[in-house]
């Protein structure tokens, strides 16, 4: 970093004058540059949280004048991933001229309608409810941002007073009010009352600073947050401890994990009582320090006080009442420990729906907790993906930090359940939902795939992850998994080095997958490797590790999975990648075509006895997969190549021209076979699909 660092303690400086520089007199560019090393701070503002803008002089289009236009994050948007497709441009004009129509606070839904008649750019996104909030105020760089240190202030009791005395007559304060046009005229009014303030702190909502330039609204918005993060820290240590002290101590770390790992299927389960949901564990020093706390039955059930926040929290999280020297290994008993817990939840859950719904209020959503918190152990949540379960516990986060701060100040304040309910019912609110792109086929689901780091398996995991999975890689090479990894966006995959011959090794990739996503839903068992020698010159050593690979693996894969799977009660997928091999009787195959045809039948035995479970077992045959195979990388292809009497490059030609359809089969093909499986014939069981483009010896029937 090319300038001096600022001496900040509870916020990072990260403006870089090379990086900014580059930009020049762009001042959109600035503002966007601006808005992502915000966003890069989570005591700043968290993922989607608060909104940026600025405002340039550009020739209207229509009459060639100089017309000030207002860039701002369109509505959805994440400032720390901004780009310019990810904003909006309206005339500032046009949008203040929208007071001479306002009908007051009745009015404020028709008026977010009105905001596209303010448009100057045509590729804008969306405008969202926080425009009127920049549009009134006159500066030309503006930050609303929801840090923690200033929620905190802005939750506390008597917050206004506490504003005065951090920052005497240099912030404005308004009180609690919905995120709407008025908002924008009190902050309007708050502004004109208080010429030369550098910010307004919003009651239980959070900050809006300012400034003539990027930079200087850059630092402007990290000195309120540094002096409002000081005032706190020295009111913690006045006060000498936090949340009422501890009153549970925390298991060790190793402990924690193992019991988050065997409790997290059990709460999916339940969780996923309306929808599947995807998990989320942490279990961090901060975390720890609240749910471990005295005040936490006090303070839980208050709910969080920023929008924002409780929009992905829900209104309260779900304290669970277990030791942590709980024994979890009892499903049956640990269920009927918790079963009562969350439809208490669910019954007031609908009890806070019922009492403050409105006339034209959208149903009522999913009624299971999204944060559940275990003392001495971590803070769970559950949602539709891992990206939505990951920024809800980033935002509990966020509101732990603002009840730590707030109840230093002076005492934590929570939103009435009504202006919470009308927040979270908003119809713009469930506007926004709707207009949420279709779900994918697998999405909600996490599978497992063996032998992941390349070949059929990586396919697999493509095409799954593709298809809206989230996906665990094993292999027994990390250094391929670590490059399989790589290709995956964040939130969608995790890796765990695996030896399926191994027992130990498998509950690792299981427990991997549980503290990950919360369980799993579909294994793929396609780690394999092929020995085509003749009977003479078949080792002991050749059978073992072919059946230790292929069938012992898919069976204690199976066993460890299904343990799971009954835990969440949800059903599942379990395919084995066996082979033609194991259908057809062919030369120099003994130890590798039993091997395949144990696997096809157990795969028979399975289905049998797990279709009660709703878990579905069947198989995938492929054969001749050259291209792209790890198998094909050894000796094996030598072999088959001496058996058939070509050379090693003959060989996908040669497969190709011996199938029906003339094809090559490729890893895609194999993955395609799996889909088909687990996303479309999902009332199929005990079967077996050959991807082998027609091997007529083949045929099962």
């Amino acid at each position: 970093m090319s300038n001096t660092v600022k001496n900040f303690n509870y916020v990072d400086y990260l403006w870089d004058d090379e990086k900014a520089a580059k930009l020049g007199d762009d001042q959109v560019a600035l503002f966007l540059y601006r808005s992502n090393i915000l966003g890069a701070d989570l005591r700043i503002t968290n993922y989607g949280g608060g909104n940026t803008s600025c405002k340039t002089i550009e020739k209207d289009p229509l009459t060639d004048e100089e017309v000030e236009v207002m860039w701002i994050k369109g509505s959805g948007g994440d400032i720390g991933t901004l780009t310019k497709a990810g904003i909006a441009g309206l005339y500032t004009e046009r949008l203040r001229n929208l007071k001479n129509i306002y009908g007051g606070l009745a009015d404020e839904d028709r008026m977010v309608g009105l905001f596209n008649h303010c448009i100057y750019d045509l590729d804008s996104k969306a405008p969202s409810i926080d425009t009127p909030l920049h549009g009134l105020l006159p500066f030309k760089h503006i930050d609303h941002l929801h840090p923690d240190a200033l929620i905190a202030v802005a939750a506390a009791k008597d917050s206004e007073k506490v504003t005065k005395e951090i920052w005497g007559d240099t912030m404005g304060w308004v009180p609690w009010q919905r995120p709407g046009f008025d908002l924008g005229l009190q902050l309007e009014k708050c502004l004109n009352d208080n010429p030369g303030i550098r910010g307004i702190v919003l009651g239980s909502h959070g900050l809006f600073t300012w400034g003539d330039t990027s930079y200087e609204c850059y630092m402007n918005s990290l000195e309120v947050i540094e002096t409002a993060s000081e005032y706190i820290e020295k009111k913690i240590k006045e006060k000498g401890s936090v949340f009422g002290g501890q009153k549970v101590q925390s298991l060790p770390k190793d402990e924690r994990r193992e019991k988050a790992a065997q409790l997290m299927p059990m709460l999916r389960g339940l969780c996923s009582s309306e929808n599947r949901m995807i998990g989320h564990f942490t279990d961090s020093d901060v975390v720890l320090q609240y749910i471990n706390s005295n005040d936490l039955e006090r303070l839980a059930p208050m709910g969080t006080s920023c929008p924002d926040h409780f929009l992905r929290t829900k209104i309260q999280p779900l304290v669970l009442h277990l030791d942590t020297n709980e024994d979890l290994s009892d499903t049956a008993a640990v269920l009927e420990k918790l079963k009562p817990a969350f439809e208490q939840y669910r019954k007031e859950y609908q009890a806070y729906y019922d009492t403050h719904k409105r006339d034209n209020s959208p149903a009522v959503r999913d009624a299971n907790p999204v944060i559940i918190i275990y003392p001495g152990v971590g803070m769970f949540s559950f949602a539709k993906n891992k990206q939505t379960t990951r920024v809800a516990n980033e935002f509990y986060v966020n509101a732990i930090n603002v009840m730590r701060g707030a109840e230093a100040i002076t005492e934590y304040t929570s939103l009435p359940r009504q202006e919470a309910f009308d927040i979270e019912y908003w119809l713009l609110e469930e506007a926004k939902l709707q207009r949420m792109p279709k779900e994918k086929p697998l999405s909600r689901k996490v599978a497992l795939v063996t032998g992941a780091g390349g070949g059929i398996g990586k396919a697999i995991a493509d095409k799954l992850a593709e298809q809206g999975a989230n996906v665990v890689l094993t292999d027994i090479a990390e250094d391929r998994l670590q490059e399989a990894l790589e290709t995956y966006g964040r939130d969608t995959a995790a890796y765990a080095v695996c030896d399926v011959t191994q027992s130990s090794s498998i509950a690792e990739a299981y427990k991997k997958a549980c503290l990950e996503f919360g369980g799993v839903d579909i294994v793929v068992h396609s780690a394999g490797l092929a020995i085509s020698k003749p009977l003479e010159e078949t080792t002991e050593k050749d059978w073992d590790i072919l059946q230790n690979v292929l069938v012992k693996g898919q069976f204690e894969l199976a066993k460890q999975a299904v343990a799971v799977m009954r835990k969440q009660g949800q059903g599942g997928d379990f395919i084995s990648i066996a082979s033609k091999n194991g259908l057809v009787s062919g030369p120099n195959n003994v130890g590798y075509g039993t091997a395949k045809a144990a696997q096809q039948h157990m795969a028979r035995l399975l289905a049998a006895e797990l279709g009660g479970d709703k878990i579905r077992v069947n198989t995938v045959n492929p054969d001749g997969v050259i291209v792209g195979s790890k198998i094909w990388e050894g000796d094996w292809a030598e072999g088959r190549a001496k058996t058939y009497g070509i050379t090693v490059e003959e060989l996908p030609a040669h497969y190709a021209k011996r199938n029906l359809l003339n094809e090559i089969i490729y890893p895609k093909d194999i993955a395609n076979g799996v889909f088909a499986l687990v996303g479309i014939l999902d009332k199929s069981t005990g079967n077996i699909i050959n991807v082998d483009g027609g091997m007529a010896n083949a045929f099962v029937r």
